[in-house]
Order: C-alpha cells, then structure tokens, then sequence
C-alpha cells in the first residue's frame, strides 16, 4: 500500500526535488519548476528541495557514472523517474554531508516506493547500498575536455569549445562557477542602494554591495523575505544584467524600445531615468509576467505591450535595446538546468534567429540613435561574430561605447564582455551600436 505524504520523515523536499527534475526535463524553466515545486514547503524544507534538484542537475554526468555500474541490466533499462529518484539519493550520499548515509538511502527509498511502488523500493534500496556510502569519484579520462565535462557535468563539446578560447585553467574556473549555488542579488528600482542595504541589515540579512556596484548581494533565499519587496523598492536580477542596462547608457529625454522585455528587468532599470520605455514582448504569458512587475516596481513611465521583434511597434526610437534569445551559456550557475538543453544545432539555428532580430531592430532606430544589441551567452557565434556580420549589413551604425565604463569590462572593440571566471558575475555580452546621422 502507497504510505500517506506524511508517513515518512524528510520525504516532502525530496517529492518536491523529483517534481522540479520533471518538470525541467520536460521542458519548464528551472526558475519556474522550483516555484511549482516548492510551493507549501516550510522553509528548511524548501531549500533542501532546491539544493537537491539543483545538485542533481550540476552533477548528473557524475551521479550517472556512479549509479550505472551497478544497473546490471544496463541504464538503459532505468525509468526516467527512477533514474532522478537514484539521482536524488546519489546526490545526498556523495554531495551533502550533513545527510547521513542512512537517511540518504531510507528516504529515497520511501520515494521510490511512493512514486513506482515496492519493487522500485527494492531496486533503490539495492543500489544505493551498493555504492557503499560516500563513493569515490569517477577516474579521470584522458581526453581533457571529455574529463572536464565528466567531473562537472556539462556537454562536452561545449567544454571543449571552452578550453580551446580560454585554457585549461579558465576553463575549470569556469565550469566551478557553473557548479556553484548562486547568491541572490537585488537591483534598486524604487529605492536607493543605500536604502535598501541598510533595510536589509536591520532586518537581519547579509547585504553586500555586488562586483563593480552592480547591485545587492543577500543572504535571503526568497526574495518575499526582504522589506521592500511589496512595494516595489527592488528587483531581482543578476549583477551582469545590470551592467548591461549601464553599458547601454540610454538618453533621458528620449523613447526606448526594449524588444525582449520579459521579466522586465532591464524595462524597469531603463524606466528610472527615460521619458518612456516600451516594452514588447511576443508570448503573451510573458508579456502578462511583464507587465505585473513593471506595476509592482516600475516607475509608471513604463509600458508593456504584445508585439514580436519582427513587427516592432514603433518607429522611430532613440534607443532599441535587444536582449536575444541565446543559448545562455553564462547563466548556467543560475539556470543548472539549461546545460542539458543546449546544442551545437540550437546555436546555429540561434544565431539566425538573432541575425532576423537584429535586422528588425535596426529599422526602428533613428539616426543618431543607438541600437544595444545583448546576451547572455558567451558563444562568439551569438556575441562577436554577431554584430560584425550585422555591421557588414548595415554600413549606417558604428561601434558606439558610453564614455567612463570599466575598460576592464570592454573588448577591444569596445564591446561588454562579462565572464564569470573573470569577474564573479553572470557571463553577459552586450554591443553598443549607433545609427549615423544621414
């Protein structure tokens, strides 16, 4: 007989990490599985949930190198649920120490027969004690980038990709930074740094200014904690999203057009010093997520509207801000889950895409205006290569800096590059670009 939900100490945040793992393998963003699969979790409960589904997702090349040894009828033959299940357990006895070996294995065994029944229990039970508790890392490949990838779990052609423009020792850097639970950080929307530093302190979190000033770093891990969040006094958003709203450096008396304005973060960073900002956004769920938090932290001169980058919904515009859809290989700390999506065919068809967005978003720019063209990749193919093609199509706009930005930050084209293993931040590229006066 399947046990009530509450038969089994500890098995709520483990149920609550086999949903998030479901629902990213099908397709659901991390962020959004976790608000699905957290929700009516106390709050320890909640962040064990998290730091297991997260875990398994950082770590799944390993695990699965661990686990499949002892599959005797081969991995193959493994349910996709009973894989994450022993992926979860896996995970607690070889990633986290303060569970204890036999709470690892009783706990997922208990799941396993919730979710698949007593013989799936078994099979748990046997493999989880087969791997003798705290097991020993896979050998290391001869193949650097197969081994790199092995060990922290990232494809590895994209590994060797890594190795091949950074080296060995930025590439590990790299891949450790992946590997690594973020810190949640805050922007200031309609209250100061300042302010929101001291509140923040005085109501007993840790609050450090980010890298480069670009934010709030916080203790808290749910941003409902924090005073302000209901009036709208911060946002969330990652220290190189914001750097890419400062690189832009948008006039104050003009329109700005942000054409992937979902969530809107950069909309609201824009918004505190424009005239106005529209901000489009195609899928219309999105665009409804867009528009309650422009109503919760924006400054009202903000205004979201359903439109596609390929038919903007104005012209002209004294500043176009296009943050791409891309592979997102930059925020792969923040998003575990986007690694096991990409592939070398989804950046090509990418890059197309981005190359039709760009095209669209230059015809609403007007002369003597700037065109910013974003990412948070750190693929040439989507950043660099990129813009140089689009300067090849469109001999009007030039490579534009603002004046007084961290040269440390710049290409030496001028352009925003921001790498994780060099900076502490999320990987971001941005190219601030300008339409010549006729």
């Amino acid at each position: 007989m399947t046990p009530s939900r509450g038969d089994t100490p500890g098995l709520a945040p483990r149920r609550a990490a086999l949903s998030i793992l479901e629902r990213a393998t099908a397709g659901t963003p991390f962020e959004q599985a976790l608000v699905l699969g957290l929700e009516g979790l106390k709050d320890d409960d909640r962040r064990l949930a998290h730091e297991l589904a997260a875990g398994v997702l950082r770590h799944r090349t390993e695990l699965d190198a661990r686990l499949q040894p002892l599959v005797h009828r081969g991995w193959a033959s493994v349910a996709p649920a009973m894989r994450d299940i022993l992926r979860i357990g896996a995970y607690q006895l070889t990633g986290l120490d303060r569970v204890p070996p036999h709470a690892a294995v009783s706990t997922t065994v208990a799941l396993a027969r919730e979710a698949l029944g007593d013989p799936a229990a078994r099979f748990a039970n046997a493999i989880l004690r087969g791997m003798g508790g705290r097991a020993a890392p896979p050998a290391r490949e001869s193949d650097l980038a197969a081994a790199l990838a092995a060990r922290a779990s990232h494809p590895a052609w994209l590994v060797r990709r890594w190795l091949e423009r950074f080296g060995e020792g930025e590439t590990t850097a790299l891949l450790e930074w992946n590997n690594t639970r973020p810190t949640l950080v805050v922007q200031p929307a309609r209250a100061t740094l300042e302010d929101l530093q001291r509140r923040c302190q005085e109501a007993g979190f840790g609050a450090r200014r980010a890298p480069y000033d670009a934010g709030l770093m916080v203790s808290a891990s749910r941003p409902q904690d924090l005073p302000g969040f209901a009036t709208g006094d911060f946002q969330v958003q990652d220290s190189a999203q914001a750097l890419v709203t400062r690189f832009a450096g948008p006039p104050s008396d003009g329109l700005l057009y942000d054409a992937c304005a979902a969530p809107g973060g950069k909309t609201i960073a824009l918004g505190r010093g424009a005239r106005r900002v529209l901000a489009g956004e195609v899928n219309r769920q999105r665009a409804r997520r867009l528009a309650e938090n422009l109503r919760r932290a924006g400054s009202g001169r903000e205004w979201a509207v359903v439109a596609s980058v390929l038919s903007p919904p104005c012209r002209p515009a004294d500043l176009v801000l296009l943050d791409a859809p891309c592979l997102g290989t930059g925020t792969f700390s923040r998003h575990p889950d986007a690694r096991w999506r990409v592939s070398q065919m989804a950046l090509t068809h990418l890059a197309l895409e981005q190359a039709a967005m760009l095209d669209a978003a230059a015809s609403v720019v007007r002369p003597g205006g700037w065109l910013v063209y974003a990412t948070c990749s750190l693929e040439p193919e989507e950043n660099e290569e990129q813009v140089t093609a689009f300067l090849e199509r469109h001999p009007a706009f030039r490579r534009d800096p603002p004046e007084g930005f961290p040269q440390e930050l710049l290409s030496a084209r001028g352009d925003l590059v921001l790498l994780p293993q060099r900076h502490g931040i999320d990987g971001a590229f941005a190219a601030r670009l300008r339409r010549m006066p006729a």
